[in-house]
């Protein structure tokens, strides 16, 4: 059952009614609005409040939306969690929206009561929305500002800044109606295990270890791994990400990604008196570890993985003129070797069944070719694909929740997809596009190894908030993997 919109005025209405979205008036002020929301209850369809509002912070404009974070009721404030994906659907038309709590006055306010309501922490007020606190299905309220501290209501140009208000509430129509057409009840189904591996855990604390003990800055050598909010967390806290080291000056504390580095970074490091402090994954250490035991002996290494990958990049600079990269099954059929011995390794983060594949290939073609003793590919990787194949059986979309530059999350999407099931990368709920989910009754969420927890709580929150309300683990592995730090911040 889809939402409808709900607007207090009649002028508001007349801006929002559109084909396809359904538009009732609820009448002004708290009273009308109270009947308005315990008709709609009765109904238990989505509702959305929307309607002109005053702003109560100088930075909120005339035209501009506020999107309600949370709403007042009647034991405190409301959250209405779905507010982040509304208002990024909000954003992508053009609009300029503004997150945050939304109050509710008995009048209309100026003066000291408008400033005691922005004391309070709302960016803006209307009449209205705090009667549909207690609805028990998904509720979302967007307001046009219309007046705001330095142009309060009864002054010149109110009708000029009403007539913005309503040029703006008219333009938001399509989000507005992509969310009432993804609201509804449903359910999600959580991959376990998901998010962060013992890997990226390990990398993470090197770099909060070697800040604690070294002071800030702390230089790293690329992402440490490949997720935007961590690095933006470790930037915070005094990290200095560059791309080589190069740019390090001489002596500073460095440390080296996760993902493993070729030894010309280590002796260009060494060159410049770097304190070095190598985050590189034991398993992409096991790999380089392989690969130079193969190269050792004369034998020419097919290396399965994305050239452009920062970890293949790292384990080609071990012998680049004895490693072959491999990415695709075409490419074994047609890779040659010279004469010799001819061995193969993998990339930690590939599609374990492609991976598998292109291997396939090539043990056909090399007879005697020699692999390692335990897939290349790791735990996590497998862990995690193996969980979302299980959700993405049962889903109508899935969710992966990872940075774009992140292989293992990308790996996610593409074994989702090939079960047949939609699938979509974000890097948070802000990337969520409303018009995924409608009519998405069950989604599956899942999280790369790079990926924050926390993350995912919050994209779980907020489709919680329209709707889907059942949440499930489906557990296909318990990890209990813990590695070592180094020496150096141990």
């Amino acid at each position: 059952m889809s939402g409808v919109v709900v607007a207090p005025m009649r002028v508001e209405a007349s801006a929002l009614r559109t084909p396809g979205l359904v538009v009732l008036r609820g009448g002004m002020g708290p009273r009308r609005a109270a009947e308005s929301a315990q008709r709609l209850a009765a109904a238990g369809r989505p509702v959305l409040v929307a309607g002109v509002g005053g702003a109560l912070v100088p930075e909120v404009r005339p035209g501009d939306l506020v999107v309600a974070t949370e709403i007042d009721g009647p034991d405190g404030r409301v959250p209405l969690h779905s507010a982040p994906v509304l208002a990024a659907a909000l954003r992508r038309l053009g609009l300029t929206v503004h997150l945050g709590p939304i109050a509710s006055a008995p009048s209309v306010v100026d003066g000291a009561e408008r400033a005691r309501y922005a004391r309070n922490g709302a960016l803006a007020v209307d009449m209205e929305s705090a009667e549909f606190a207690s609805l028990p299905g998904p509720v979302a309220v967007v307001r046009a500002i219309v007046d705001t501290p330095d142009q309060p209501l009864w002054r010149p140009g109110t009708v000029l800044r009403g007539l913005t208000g309503l040029r703006s509430l008219r333009a938001a129509v399509p989000a507005l109606r992509e969310w009432c057409e993804a609201a509804g009840e449903g359910e999600l189904r959580l991959a376990s295990p998901r998010s962060f591996c013992a890997g990226v855990e390990r990398a993470i604390e090197i770099v909060e270890r070697a800040l604690e003990r070294y002071g800030a800055p702390v230089y790293v050598r690329r992402q440490v791994v490949h997720n935007a909010h961590v690095v933006r967390r470790l930037e915070a806290l005094g990290a200095v990400f560059v791309q080589e080291v190069e740019e390090v000056p001489r002596g500073a504390t460095t440390v080296l990604a996760a993902h493993g580095v070729a030894p010309a970074v280590r002796a260009a490091a060494q060159a410049r008196d770097l304190r070095v402090i190598d985050a590189t994954c034991p398993l992409v250490m096991k790999v380089h570890t392989e690969v130079k035991r193969y190269t050792g002996r004369g034998d020419t290494v097919f290396l399965i993985g994305h050239a452009d990958h920062e970890e293949v990049e790292g384990t080609v600079g071990e012998a680049p003129e004895r490693i072959v990269v491999v990415e695709d099954a075409e490419a074994a059929a047609h890779v040659r070797a010279p004469d010799g011995g001819v061995a193969y390794a993998m990339q930690t983060t590939l599609a374990v069944d492609e991976a598998e594949e292109i291997a396939s290939v090539l043990r056909s073609r090399f007879p005697g070719i020699e692999g390692p003793r335990r897939d290349d590919i790791c735990y996590a990787t497998t862990n995690r694909q193996r969980a979302v194949t299980a959700v993405a059986e049962e889903a109508d979309l899935v969710l992966v929740v990872g940075s774009a530059n992140s292989s293992n999350s990308l790996r996610l999407v593409e074994v989702a997809r090939r079960r047949g099931t939609r699938a979509r990368l974000v890097d948070d709920v802000s990337e969520v596009d409303l018009r995924w989910l409608a009519g998405a009754k069950r989604i599956g969420i899942t999280a790369g190894a790079s990926a924050p927890p926390d993350l995912v709580a919050e994209l779980v929150r907020c489709l919680r908030g329209l709707g889907r309300s059942t949440v499930t683990e489906s557990a296909e592995a318990v990890e209990d993997v813990v590695f070592t730090l180094p020496r150096e911040v141990s």
